[in-house]
């Protein structure tokens, strides 16, 4: 699954490499979680990045104190489930990172390690998302789709998130029937990804700031916080 991330690479390095203009200014953040805003480029606005909600709140809910917001969908049944078929189909984006968090159980507890590309590069996520009208006014939200893991991830979790490559985000983000879409869910090279372990600190979503992302010796850690 992709559970938390995070998004600190300079947003003129980030317009540059996604050919795409933020609206508003984006912060660097060490330690995002669901609930939270994370940065997305939506297939009706290729060259804007916006802030969405991560954790879909589809429009045909109606009490959403009384909704789940999923932060993740499957691969495997994205185009099925009522939740995010229609969105699968009308509403895809990209969602931005560069680096995510997973947690490896041991005998004392959860290890958290960060998942990262070897270039140390931002990357795009395969998401999608929604536009919710209420009483509460207007939100836009926002899932990551998730696969099988590639072998960094392996070790960690079960599943991971998709990641599109230049010429797959176009795909993506384009017109195209189920099946073209359905072909890009698949996990991201190996060869391209490392793991390290990183301190219990990140367990706390209230912690963000660099010292999140600093490898540390899992020994000498002797306490692991809940998650």
């Amino acid at each position: 699954m992709c559970g938390r991330m995070s998004l600190f690479t300079p947003q003129s390095e980030l317009e540059r490499q996604f050919s795409a203009t933020a609206a508003e200014a984006l912060e660097p953040r060490y330690n995002v979680a669901p609930r939270e805003d994370v940065a997305v480029i939506r297939d009706d606005a290729p060259e804007t990045i916006d802030l969405l909600e991560w954790g879909l709140l589809p429009s045909w809910v109606e009490d959403p104190e009384e909704h789940s917001y999923p932060i993740n969908a499957r691969a495997e049944t994205v185009a099925e489930k009522p939740t995010f078929a229609e969105a699968f189909e009308q509403r895809r984006c990209l969602v931005l990172a560069d680096g995510f968090y997973e947690w490896a159980s041991t005998p004392t507890g959860k290890q958290p390690h960060r998942v990262q590309r070897t270039d140390g590069d931002p990357f795009a996520m395969a998401g999608l998302y929604e536009r919710w009208e209420g009483d509460g006014g207007e939100r836009e939200t926002v899932t990551i789709v998730t696969t099988e893991p590639n072998g960094v991830v392996e070790p960690l979790h079960h599943r991971m998130a998709v990641v599109l490559d230049e010429a797959e985000r176009e795909t993506w983000l384009g017109e195209a029937d189920p099946a073209t879409h359905q072909s890009l869910l698949g996990p991201a090279p190996t060869e391209d990804w490392e793991s390290y372990p990183v301190s219990t600190r990140v367990n706390d979503p209230g912690n963000d700031d660099p010292s999140i992302i600093e490898e540390v010796n899992p020994d000498e850690q002797t306490t692991f916080g809940d998650f």
